[in-house]
């Protein structure tokens, strides 16, 4: 979800992406809460790093914003990376700089790369494992918005993009100028609602931040209970008049797929893209506030400002308050396999999948479609469709190219730390080769 609790200034010019951690509250989406107007340590442990050659399910090339005539996101500039040293050295410099661990996963055609560095616990100093589950944050977000998307493309359930959410949920979104009847499945999906971001509520950030997190981790919420939070406050814009982050949006989408399916949406979840990708490392915990194993632990400075802050272990939370926005725990290897899929067009109808890679335009050269974004790389001119994701303890990235050819998923055991080193990891993946710096590895 959304970076709401600020730890230090904001870089303006990153304003669709999973930016500072300024916004960094509860840490539990991929992308920033602000608005666009509608112009469009422990000791590191030894690294372990491999090469093997396991066959790797699909991924994308370079993009433009605007799908191809099938729906699949428009490739631009083919050439993946023939090497990973320069990712392994971002990964290196993440860890140097405090966090605990990193850990990557790069499924380039037919070949897997993993890279490590740092520890999955600092009591015991035992190493990131490629097999590690951890939160993901808002990379739940696609996921969700999948599920929507199979919903409209489906006669069936009657559903189209363009409902106002009152025909799914009347009643629900109303007062202090809110009204259900203006936004439209569509807005939710793109953040372009205008409704207020739970997470952003000052009350409801204070029960996480500090010491108050310890007595208040395992209370969990109703996505009823948050959609109300963000409802106590007057919208930010009028619905399509502008563009701002905010999980109220995806909490509510949740509560339109069980209306429209009669299922909770983690039961679809499961049964539309879990087990028929065979994800066998994803899961939806509902209120359980443990992982499955194997996992390292998750680390969390809880949002205090100071850098000499202690870290703690947050790895147990009941993350019910995360939601349909941000509630997966899963794996490298199968959050690679989704997003390949997923640019392939192997999860949506040809229609559906043009919506979904439509962009809204955000600026310096990144847009946000329907639960996924887009960024160009400076480096090297190549474009990924992809989602981040932050919860407490977890900050994480899965990009790909849009052919599906090429596929990275980072993650740090940690919420602080400078995200420009998270960017340098994603630049020295796909760009690694063109600008020179990684070797064949």
């Amino acid at each position: 979800m959304a970076r709401s609790l600020p730890t230090r200034p904001v870089r303006p010019a990153r304003t669709g992406r999973l930016v500072s951690r300024t916004l960094l509250g509860l840490a539990l989406a991929g992308t920033v809460a602000t608005t666009v107007a509608t112009t469009g340590t422990a000791t590191a442990a030894p690294r372990t790093t491999t090469s093997p050659t396991v066959p790797a399910s699909s991924a994308p090339s370079s993009t433009a914003q605007a799908p191809a005539a099938d729906g699949r996101p428009a490739a631009t500039v083919p050439g993946p990376l023939r090497g990973h040293a320069a990712t392994q050295a971002a990964l290196d410099e993440i860890v140097r700089t405090g966090t605990p661990g990193a850990l990557a996963r790069a499924d380039v055609k037919g070949s897997v790369w993993y890279g490590t560095a740092g520890v999955a616990d600092v009591r015991t100093s035992r190493p990131r494992l490629p097999a590690d589950r951890f939160r993901t944050g808002s990379l739940t977000k696609p996921f969700t918005a999948t599920v929507v998307l199979q919903l409209a493309g489906d006669p069936r359930y009657g559903l189209s993009l363009d409902d106002p959410i009152e025909k799914w949920l009347p009643g629900v979104v109303q007062g202090n100028d809110n009204d259900g009847n203006r936004v439209t499945l569509r807005h939710l999906l793109q953040h372009t609602s205008g409704l207020y971001d739970y997470l952003r509520d000052d009350a409801f950030r204070s029960k996480y931040t500090g010491a108050a997190f310890f007595d208040h981790r395992f209370d969990g919420a109703t996505a009823e209970e948050l959609v109300a939070v963000g409802l106590s406050h007057r919208p930010n814009f009028a619905p399509g008049a502008g563009w701002s982050y905010s999980n109220t949006n995806y909490a509510l989408l949740g509560m339109v797929i069980e209306k429209a399916t009669g299922n909770s949406y983690a039961t679809e979840i499961q049964r539309r893209i879990i087990k028929p990708l065979g994800l066998t490392g994803t899961s939806l915990p509902g209120t359980a506030p443990g992982l499955p194993g194997p996992h390292g632990r998750h680390y969390s400075k809880l949002f205090i400002k100071d850098p000499a802050a202690p870290r703690y272990d947050v790895t147990e939370l009941n993350p019910s308050i995360a939601s349909s926005g941000g509630e997966i725990i899963s794996t490298a290897r199968d959050l690679n396999v989704f997003l390949r899929a997923l640019v392939r067009g192997e999860l949506l109808r040809p229609a559906q999948q043009r919506e979904m890679f439509t962009g809204r335009d955000l600026g310096d050269g990144e847009s946000y479609g329907l639960g996924i974004r887009s960024r160009k790389l400076k480096t090297c001119d190549v474009t990924l469709w992809g989602h981040s994701g932050d919860i407490f303890g977890s900050l994480s990235h899965t990009l790909a190219t849009p052919d599906g050819d090429h596929v990275l998923t980072l993650n740090r055991n940690s919420d602080w730390g400078d995200d420009e080193q998270e960017d340098a990891a994603i630049e020295a993946e796909f760009c690694g080769t063109r600008a020179g710096r990684a070797t064949v590895g």
